[in-house]
């Protein structure tokens, strides 16, 4: 416990100024955190970043990761689309398993462009939400925390029911709603502090679905790692694990709240 806490304040103080500041540093960041995820999913396939799949992999997450703005002034000088380059770098592995006479298989491609998406969909909305406005990531940040806070400290004091032990043998239905009643409190603390522009009504349904769906995340991840056999998807954060054990549940967060329109 000592170790995680410690880690967890190293991180935040080095995390914070960047989300604070946005801009070019806040996307090199999320840049580099992407990548380090894609590395994570790979290796627990078995599989190298370093290699010409992996490569290829990787600009294929930079294209995903492309900034709205910077994706059409890009369209704009080499009339391809962000999709389009993503497709491209697809057709380059499919190409790659012929030319190794199927060494690289059809289903590792699949499980990369799958890892690609996994990854990448979610750290691009991370961009694409801090550019809307500090307050929207700080919004997802109280319910991602506030959920699996409130899913940990009341599934340990009143679970009873396994929630998916199959997937998550520790995870419980009494925590699952602990943490979606805790995160609608912390909601309603935090649009009294920030005031955003949106009737507390509509926030709390915003607040309910966006903890469910963090909490899918967070199972998610765990049905991947359960799948490959690893405890954690890395080690860069002692006591925490890897990118993707941190950001899980972030991955679903933040695309739901843009499709739903609640950004942009």
């Amino acid at each position: 416990m000592k170790q995680r806490i410690i880690t967890a304040v190293i991180a935040a103080a080095l995390f914070i100024p960047f989300v604070v500041y946005g801009n070019l540093p806040f996307t090199i960041l999320v840049y580099a955190m992407a990548a380090v995820g894609l590395f994570e999913m790979l290796r627990m396939k078995g599989l190298s970043l370093f290699t010409i799949p992996g490569i290829i992999g990787l600009l294929a997450l930079f294209a995903l990761l492309m900034p709205r703005d910077i994706a059409q002034k890009v369209q704009e000088v080499t009339t391809y689309s962000q999709l389009e380059y993503v497709s491209i770098f697809v057709v380059l592995l499919l190409i790659y398993t012929v030319l190794v006479k199927n060494k690289f298989t059809f289903d590792l491609v699949a499980f990369i462009i799958a890892s690609v998406f996994y990854v990448g969909l979610g750290f691009h909305y991370f961009i694409e939400t801090r550019a809307s406005g500090v307050e929207y990531i700080i919004f997802a940040l109280v319910i991602v925390w506030t959920t699996d806070s409130g899913a940990y400290f009341i599934g340990r004091k009143l679970g009873k029911h396994k929630l998916w032990p199959e997937i998550s043998p520790k995870k419980t239905i009494e925590g699952f709603v602990g943490g979606i009643v805790v995160a609608l409190i912390a909601t309603v603390i935090f649009q009294a502090i920030a005031d955003l522009d949106i009737n507390y009504g509509l926030l709390l349904v915003v607040a309910l679905v966006a903890s469910i769906f963090g909490q899918l995340g967070d199972l998610v991840e765990s049905a991947i790692k359960r799948h490959y056999g690893v405890k954690d998807s890395g080690k860069i954060l002692p006591g925490h694990g890897g990118i993707l054990d941190r950001f899980d549940s972030l991955l679903f967060v933040l695309p739901l709240l843009y499709f739903i329109h609640f950004i942009g």
